[in-house]
C-alpha cells in the first residue's frame, strides 16, 4: 500500500500578512475610517444628518453591520451666545480600530492628544490608503469644522468654520476647517484642525488639497 505524501503548506510573507490582517480585523471590528469619496457638493453635506448618513452608507456597503456611524463634524451656534455641537461629543467613547484592525485610539483623550493616526493607518472603509501629500491629486484635507481638542468654535471666535453648518457650497460665505489625515503639509501636523479651506465649493475644497472627505467613527 503506497504511503500518502505529507501535504506541505507554503506561506509567503504577503499571505501571512494578509492572514494576520484578517485575524486582527475579525478581533476588532472597524470603528473608524476616512470616506473613500465625498458627497460631491462641496461642503454642503445636508447638515450633520447628511454627513452621518454618508458615513453610515459607506460603512454598511463595506460590510459593517449593526453599528451607528457618525461623521466627525462640529457645528457653530446661530444665536451668537451658545456653543455649537462638538465633534468629540458625537462619536462615542471608543476604542476605535481601522478596517485592518489597527487601534486608532482607545478613548477620546488619546484620540485628541496622541492618536495612532497617520497616512498608513487613516484608511478608508475598504482598508485602502487615502491620497496625501506627494500623491496626485493630494486629498489629505478632511472636513471637520473643529478645534484641535475636538470642540466647536465659540460664537465670539471670528469666522464661519463650518460652511453654514455644512449646508453651503457657495464661496465667499465662510470656509471649512479641515485636518490632514497624513499629518503633513504646511508645517501643521494636526489631523483634525490644520487650516481653513479657501471656500465652500467643491472647486475650492479641491484647491486646498481636499475632496470633501470625512472622518467616520462608530459611536456605539
Amino acid at each position: 500500500m503506497a504511503m500518502s505524501k505529507p501535504i506541505r503548506f507554503i506561506f509567503t510573507a504577503g499571505l501571512l500578512l494578509a492572514v494576520s490582517n484578517l485575524q486582527a480585523a475579525g478581533e476588532h471590528p472597524m470603528g473608524f475610517f476616512v470616506t473613500s469619496k465625498g458627497i460631491g457638493n462641496g461642503a454642503d453635506l445636508g447638515g450633520l444628518e447628511g454627513g452621518d448618513a454618508h458615513c453610515q452608507k459607506l460603512a454598511e456597503a463595506a460590510g459593517s453591520k449593526g453599528r451607528t456611524w457618525r461623521a466627525y463634524l462640529s457645528t457653530q451656534s446661530t444665536d451668537g451666545k451658545t456653543r455649537g455641537k462638538s465633534a468629540r461629543d458625537r462619536i462615542g467613547p471608543g476604542p476605535w480600530y481601522n478596517a485592518r484592525g489597527e487601534l486608532i485610539a482607545s478613548d477620546l483623550d488619546q484620540l485628541h492628544i496622541s492618536p495612532n493616526l497617520f497616512k498608513r493607518t487613516a484608511l478608508d472603509e475598504n482598508g485602502n490608503l487615502v491620497k496625501g501629500r506627494g500623491d496626485k491629486p493630494n486629498e489629505h484635507d478632511i472636513l471637520t469644522g473643529t478645534k484641535n481638542d475636538g470642540t466647536a468654535y465659540f460664537p465670539w471666535e471670528e469666522g464661519d468654520h463650518t460652511c453654514s453648518n455644512w449646508t453651503s457650497s457657495a464661496d465667499g460665505q465662510g470656509s471649512a476647517q479641515v485636518g490632514h489625515h497624513d499629518r503633513h503639509g504646511g508645517g501643521n501636523l494636526s489631523w483634525n484642525s490644520a487650516h481653513g479651506s479657501r471656500g465652500c465649493s467643491q472647486k475650492n475644497l479641491n484647491g486646498t488639497g481636499g475632496a470633501g472627505f470625512l472622518y467616520c467613527f462608530a459611536a456605539d
